[in-house]
């Protein structure tokens, strides 16, 4: 078989004995009647039914993933590949094999990632649970399009899609769950990948075993994994909001009681609007935090971090931070000299309670802010990489017939500069 090949069909696999043979003959057909040079490659996940067997005897490759989860089968896939393009599928024979035309066509007019769109092509009777096709695949679908603004994208999960195999590996995608199927759109996305959608229909799989996807647990890793990579829609935005709004009423309630439409607001008030303050200012820090992370890490692409998250350096945080502890110590003077003015003695906590509590909150902020700018600065600290040491093999001098020892480079490795 040739290295080079144009397609790759890639299963992942856990022992589908029942249908695995039908796949990958639909996707040998497939390939045959379009005239395209590929392969169809079983990525094992530790499958004890024979179904590595009945892949090789259907004609397909297999390669063994040693790590379990559906994720994790498709990223060794991945990595195992030859061809310049992979079309991913369930091996349970719900998606159509037979008809990989259009994911072919669109691959080859250069789009980087081909979604199969099961709600455009068609959905048979009993091929998907009704939360599946009513809650959990539109809220799941209408959340991504709203985090990540893949507008042309309306089936978020679909099972099958295509994609440039060397893009998709440049991604370094990691995650070992059912959670993948979000990762590889949601980081195509922010690394700026163009995305299309092509029809494809869903059958009922013909196991007759329940499927491997548990609507709960992995529709909760879907939602958790949206949730949290986009950090400034889900921590920044939601925790500048709900600063603001507690800065402002701090601000008010400070100088005394305000009645707003019949309603008196007064030092209960003040207290849940510091709170306001506290926790929008660490919402924020979170997402902030987040951004960093993803970008040092190179979960993300965004080469255009937040304004105010470039301000998260630790020689700032401390200014900033200890500026803040100054302010509210200086409130805490001040209502100390208060209460000494009356012998420490009782004092209307209304009055004293107006300073003393924005006096705390600005303590806590400054405090929240030295110690995030250490955090932060941990997150981008990063040491440099050495390259491993070679052991360079010793070749005799034949010709002297003495043993000196003569460099001989070592075939297939590659130094780091």
């Amino acid at each position: 078989m040739s290295p080079d090949l144009e397609v790759t069909v890639l299963l992942p696999c856990l022992n589908e004995a029942e249908t695995l043979e039908v796949c990958v003959r639909k996707a040998l057909g497939s390939l045959a009647a379009l005239g395209v040079e590929g392969e169809v490659l079983v990525s094992d996940n530790g499958s004890t039914d024979g179904s590595q067997e009945i892949a090789v005897r259907s004609g397909a490759r297999v390669v063994h993933a040693p790590r379990r989860g559906y994720g994790a089968a498709l990223i060794h896939g991945i990595a195992e590949a030859r061809g310049r393009y992979v079309i991913m599928a369930d091996a349970d024979d719900s998606y159509d094999l037979a008809n990989l035309g259009p994911f072919v066509n669109a691959l080859r007019e250069g789009h980087d990632v081909v979604m199969g769109n099961r709600f455009r092509g068609g959905i048979s009777p009993g091929a998907m649970p009704f939360l599946h096709r009513y809650l959990g695949n539109p809220v799941l679908s209408w959340l991504g399009r709203a985090l990540f603004d893949l507008q042309g994208v309306g089936d978020f999960h679909c099972g099958i899609r295509g994609f440039d195999r060397d893009r998709i590996r440049a991604l370094d995608l990691r995650m070992p769950g059912m959670e993948f199927a979000s990762e590889l759109v949601v980081r195509s996305s922010l690394s700026g990948y163009d995305m299309t959608e092509v029809p494809t229909t869903l059958q009922p799989d013909g196991r007759s075993r329940p499927p491997h996807l548990r609507t709960w647990r992995d529709g909760w890793r879907h939602l958790r994994f949206l949730l949290v990579f986009a950090p400034r829609r889900t921590l920044e935005w939601p925790g500048l909001i709900l600063l603001l709004l507690g800065l402002v009423g701090t601000a008010t309630l400070a100088t005394g009681a305000k009645k707003i439409a019949g309603v008196e607001f007064d030092v209960s008030a003040l207290v849940y609007a510091c709170l306001a303050v506290l926790v929008g200012a660490q919402l924020m820090l979170f997402g902030g935090f987040a951004e960093l992370y993803g970008r040092f890490e190179g979960l993300t692409r965004d080469d255009r971090p937040s304004r105010w998250v470039r301000w998260l350096t630790f020689e700032r945080c401390i200014m900033i931070g200890l500026s803040f502890v100054a302010i509210g110590l200086a409130g805490t003077i001040v209502a100390l000299t208060g209460w000494s003015r009356a012998d420490f003695g009782q004092l209307d906590p209304r009055g004293t309670l107006r300073l003393v509590l924005p006096s705390a909150t600005a303590i806590a902020l400054g405090v929240t802010g030295v110690f995030s700018g250490l955090f932060s600065s941990l997150l981008t600290l990063r040491g440099m990489k050495t390259a491993p040491t070679v052991s360079v093999p010793r070749q005799i001098n034949r010709s002297s017939g003495t043993g000196n020892a003569v460099p001989v480079p070592e075939s297939g490795v590659t130094r780091r500069p």
